[in-house]
This record gives C-alpha cells, structure tokens and sequence, in this order.
C-alpha cells in the first residue's frame, strides 16, 4: 500500500488529501480547518472536574475547539493532574472530535520530527523496532543518548536508520527549540489560545512514500512553489485549479461512504461502524469462485486493509469471514492482514481468531473516520437506517 500520487486540495474551510496507488483511491483525509487537529498544542483552560469510574479524576477542558475537550487526570509517566477551575495548562491533542465527543488531551507533549520525536516529559530514548539492522538500531540509540540534555526522551523513527547524524543532531535542536517557543508563548497568552498549530499533512504523506511518491497534484500556489523548491523531491509537483474533480475523486469519495462493497471476484464485504466496533461482514454474494471460499476470503481481506485506511476505521473491528470460522480456514486471511497491518501508519494489531470465531482488529484512534467526517445521525432512526414496515 505505497502510493504513488498525492492530491491535496484546499478550499475554504477545509483541506482534502488523497492518496493513489496505480489511479485507485487507498487513503482519503479531510480536515477542517478551524478544528482542532491531532497533535496541536493549546493553553486551554480547566472548565470543571468530573469523578471518574476508575476512582480517577477527569477534566473538561475549552480549548477553542467547539465542543469542550477532556482529559484524564491520570498520565503514565506523570503525576496526576490536580487542577481548580479557571486554570490554565498546556495540553496537546491526542484524538480530534468526532461524532458528539470532544477532543481527548494529554498533557505529555510530543514534538514530531522527520527521524525523532522530542518528549520533553520522558526520560527514556526507544528505538522503532522497525529497523531491522539491530546495530544501527543501537548507534542510533548510543546517538541520542549522547546527545541528550537534562531531563528529556526521544522515540527514533524508522526513517532515521538511512539518515546522517549530523542531519539528526539537528533536528533534535529544532525539536528542542519548538518547545522553548512553546512555554515562552503560553507566558504570554490567555488561554483558550492555539500554541503550535500541525503542520501542514500534506508533507506527513510525502514523508511516509517517499520511495513510491511519483506526482503532487495541489490547488495552491504557495504550496506548489514550496514543493518545487525542495532540493531532495524525487516527484513531479502539478497545479491545478479543481484537483478532486479533474482526478474524479468526488465520485470515489461517496462510494467510500457506502457500507457495501464489491469485490472483483463477484463477493461483497458490508461495513456497519457502531459506536461501540466497526463490524464487517464477509459475503459470496455473486461470487464467480466457484464457492472457492479460500480465495474469496483472501480477496476480501486485501479489500478490507485497504477500506480500514481509506474510512480511517479505528478501535474495534470485528471480521466475520465467510464459511467454517476455523483457524485452518482462515489461516491465510489472516496472515494478509497481520502483513498489511504491520505497514498500517497507525498502530494496528490483528488478534487473530476470537472464540466467537470472528477475527479482531485493534487500531489506535487518533482521527474521526471519513463517516463521522463527512455525514450526521440521521434525527429519525437515530442511526438504525431502518423504517418501521
């Protein structure tokens, strides 16, 4: 799942970026502008305090955002947050709102770099266990270390394994200087106020492909001159006015909102996004694999890596394929899904094959998915889709 085309398109109060592997749509993001995005930093302000079922304490914040924002007083690697009414704190966005739920915080920031991320409330240096030359791995650690002032902690991204260290070094000066920037505002603001806003994540997807990355269609001049001024672009960078539609992308976007999908083989998988999991069902439907259910199986779950990315499908998700829910059975859709998922930019773990005999999915939740971006519960059926016969 490495895409070659990226089309970024900007439009009053939104930003649209499409991802493309061989002309097909793989991952689709639509940002809203005024939101509050995952991983910007605020001065929020402590609105009330609310008991927790964990016998914790939690916190609604107003940091601007439209909704109030929460946060848990309890913190790995920090002492709980005890805090009065009317308090201002630095807090940084770790899940956007969705739905009817307000953005969830944290207070452990992180300062998000090409090959490192600053933690300046860890004490501790990890290494992706990506990278799979280990001794690389631990010069890369030895690097850090020696580079490390006072009490701070880094986690080194993959990408750092074929940089230089002394383009390294420098980043974790940048790094480090962000958040100097970061504390000298806050002393200077009143809160609800934006500290450091994300970067622009059209830059994220270029990150990411890198070695795939072939073409940039954008809409905004000032973007398409940046891009062309990068010394190390090994793509082709186009402007045009009307990005999504002369890519036909508007028409890709309403069937992702389809809970039905068909696959090549004549199958279909259905998709239902509950508050609680994503189900999704495997089906033969007009199945032209002579009841080959191995290959409809494997042919689905292809299909479903690429729909989990494409919805921005997280937490729960719960497969049921189709015939005996047997591991022998479905043994290879699972490795297809265990291989996709280690590739997933999101962390996703595949738990195999449950008693109930459905296959599990977990994946971190850090934005709303394409249904909650892009649509409302229906008033009527409160989101059954249904009508009384």
């Amino acid at each position: 799942m490495d895409l070659d085309t990226i089309v970024y398109e900007k439009t009053e109060g939104k930003i649209k970026i499409a991802g493309l592997e061989a002309g097909k749509l793989t991952e689709l993001e639509i940002d809203d502008i005024k939101s509050a995005a995952e991983g910007s930093i605020y001065l929020g302000k402590i609105l009330h305090k609310i008991d927790l079922a964990n016998g914790s304490l939690g916190y609604f914040v107003d940091i601007n955002d439209g909704k109030e924002a929460f946060i848990n007083a309890r913190e790995y690697g920090l002492d709980d947050l005890n805090a009065t009414e009317g308090q201002s704190l630095i807090v940084q966005v770790a899940q956007e709102q969705r739905a009817e739920k307000g953005a969830k915080l944290c207070r452990s920031l992180q300062f998000v770099g090409e090959y490192s991320v600053y933690c300046p409330y860890k004490m501790s240096v990890e290494v992706s266990n990506k990278i799979e030359d280990k001794s690389r791995a631990q010069e890369l650690k030895d690097l850090f270390l020696d580079n490390t002032t006072g009490q701070e902690g880094w986690i080194v991204r993959t990408s750092a394994e074929s940089a230089k260290n002394t383009d390294i070094v420098k980043e974790m000066e940048q790094l480090r200087a962000k958040y100097d920037e970061v504390r000298v505002l806050a002393r200077k603001v009143n809160a609800p106020v934006l500290l450091l806003g994300k970067k622009n994540p059209i830059y994220e997807y270029i990150f990411r492909n890198k070695s795939t990355l072939k073409k940039i269609v954008v809409n905004a001049r000032n973007l398409y001159e940046e891009l062309q001024s990068l010394s190390d672009k090994d793509f082709e960078v186009e402007l045009v006015s009307d990005a999504f539609k002369d890519y036909g992308l508007d028409e890709s976007i309403g069937e992702a909102l389809s809970p039905i999908v068909q696959l090549p083989g004549g199958g279909r998988i259905i998709i239902e996004e509950t508050r609680a999991c994503t189900a999704i069902d495997v089906d033969s439907g007009d199945d032209k694999n002579n009841g080959n259910l191995n290959r409809l199986n494997a042919e689905a779950a292809e299909e479903i890596l690429r729909q989990i990315k494409l919805r921005n499908l997280s937490g729960k998700i719960v497969i049921d394929f189709a015939g005996l829910s047997e591991y022998k059975f479905l043994k290879s859709p699972i490795e297809i899904l265990n291989q996709g998922l280690k590739k997933d930019y999101v962390k996703s773990t595949c738990y195999g094959l449950s008693r109930g005999g459905n296959v599990e999915i977990i994946r971190m939740r850090r934005r709303p998915s394409l249904r909650d971006v892009l649509t409302v519960e229906c008033p009527s059926c409160c989101g059954q889709g249904r009508v009384e016969k």
